[in-house]
C-alpha cells in the first residue's frame, strides 16, 4: 500500500488513510482509537445543520472534540445553503480541521429532507452549499458523494468538477451507487474517471479491509482511501493496511481487541457517563468481538452490564478462560 502525506487545502495528512463517517458510531471515543491506530485523518458522525441552527444539545455533543484525535473532520447534512454555512462555522468554532458535507448518505430518513444522496440529483443547489459555506469559513471544506443513483450510471465526475468550481478542497467517493447502499461490486472503473476528471484530491471509498483491497482504490488514481466498516471491526486496521498485514492471528488479535475495547468503554463512561456510555458501546460489540470462540455468548453477557465493572469483570474473565483452555 503507497501510504505518503496528502494535503488537503492548506491541511498537511500524515497520510492517505481516513477513517469515513458512520453513524452512531464514530464518537469521540471512537476516533480517538482510530487515531491512535494509524488513520490519517478521522471523521465525525454526520450531524444535522438543522439541528445545530436550534442548538440541540446532543449535537452541540457531537462537536465536541478531543485533543487527541486532530486532525478530525466533521461532517454535516442539510439542505439550506445558509443553514449548512452556519454549521460548518459552529464546527469551525468548535476546533474541526475541515467540515465535510454529505451528499451520499442513502437512508431515506434523510433524503426526505433533500438531504443526503438526494443533493446528487441537485447539482446546483450543491454547488451553493459549497460556495456559501467555503466563503464563510478558513478551513477546508470536502464533499462525500457516490459514484452514481443507480447501478450503471456514473454521476461522480462531473459532480466533482461542480465541487471543484464551487471551491471544494476534496471530494470523497463511495464506489458504489446509492441504490447499493453499503453491498455489492465497487466501481473501480467510475472512481477512476472521477479522478481523472479533477485536480482536487479523490478520497475513494467502498469495500476495503485489506492492504490488497486499498491498493485497488490508490491503482484507480485517487489520492486517498476511505474505511468505515473495516475500521468497527479493528480500529488500527489503519495501521494494518500501511505494514501490509493481510492477516492477523487470532490469539493475539483477540488479546489486542479486547484490550482496546476495554479502553475504547472507559473513554466512552467517560464521554457519556454510566450506564449510558455502556449502552452505547453495544453496537460496536457484536463487531469488535466477531469470529472469537464463543462470541455470540460473550456478547449475550456484554449486552446485560450496566456499569463499567461489570463489563470489565465479563470481558476480562473470558480473556482469562480462553487463555488457560
Amino acid at each position: 500500500m503507497r501510504i505518503k502525506e496528502i494535503h488537503i487545502g492548506k491541511l498537511k495528512l500524515k497520510n492517505n488513510l481516513v477513517l469515513s463517517a458512520m453513524a452512531g458510531i464514530t464518537n469521540s471515543a471512537f476516533r480517538t482509537l482510530c487515531a491512535e491506530g494509524g488513520a490519517g485523518l478521522v471523521t465525525t458522525e454526520m450531524v444535522s445543520c438543522q439541528s445545530l441552527k436550534y442548538r440541540n444539545r446532543k449535537s452541540l455533543k457531537m462537536l465536541e472534540l478531543s485533543p487527541m484525535e486532530h486532525p478530525v473532520a466533521v461532517q454535516i447534512f442539510g439542505s439550506e445553503p445558509q443553514a449548512m454555512a452556519q454549521a460548518a462555522l459552529a464546527a469551525e468554532d468548535y476546533g474541526a480541521d475541515i467540515v465535510d458535507i454529505n451528499a451520499s448518505c442513502p437512508v431515506k430518513k434523510i433524503m426526505r429532507s433533500g438531504s443526503g444522496a438526494l443533493l446528487m440529483k441537485n447539482p446546483s443547489l450543491l454547488s451553493e452549499i459549497i460556495s456559501r459555506t467555503t466563503k464563510l469559513v478558513k478551513i477546508p471544506v470536502t464533499v462525500k458523494i457516490r459514484t452514481g443513483w443507480n447501478q450503471n450510471e456514473l454521476l461522480s465526475p462531473r459532480l466533482a468538477r461542480i465541487m471543484e468550481d464551487s471551491g471544494a478542497s476534496a471530494v470523497t467517493v463511495h464506489a458504489r451507487p446509492v441504490s447499493m447502499f453499503h453491498a455489492g461490486p465497487v466501481d473501480y472503473a467510475g472512481i477512476e474517471q472521477t479522478a481523472k476528471a479533477v485536480k482536487l484530491p479523490v478520497i475513494g471509498n467502498g469495500g476495503v479491509r485489506t492492504a490488497a483491497d486499498a491498493e485497488k482504490i490508490i491503482a484507480t488514481g485517487c489520492a486517498g482511501v476511505a474505511i468505515g466498516r473495516a475500521a468497527v471491526e479493528n480500529p488500527f486496521v489503519f495501521r494494518d493496511i500501511a505494514m501490509g498485514i493481510e492477516e492477523r492471528n487470532l490469539r493475539q488479535d483477540m488479546k489486542e481487541k479486547i484490550k482496546l475495547f476495554l479502553k475504547f468503554l472507559s473513554m466512552n463512561v467517560e464521554l457519556y457517563g454510566e450506564p449510558s456510555g455502556i449502552t452505547k458501546a453495544r453496537k460496536l460489540a457484536g463487531f469488535w468481538l466477531k469470529g472469537f470462540p464463543d462470541s455470540s455468548y460473550i456478547r449475550a453477557m456484554f449486552m446485560s452490564a450496566k456499569t463499567l465493572q461489570e463489563a470489565k469483570d465479563i470481558l476480562v474473565k473470558y480473556t482469562d478462560n480462553y487463555e488457560t483452555n
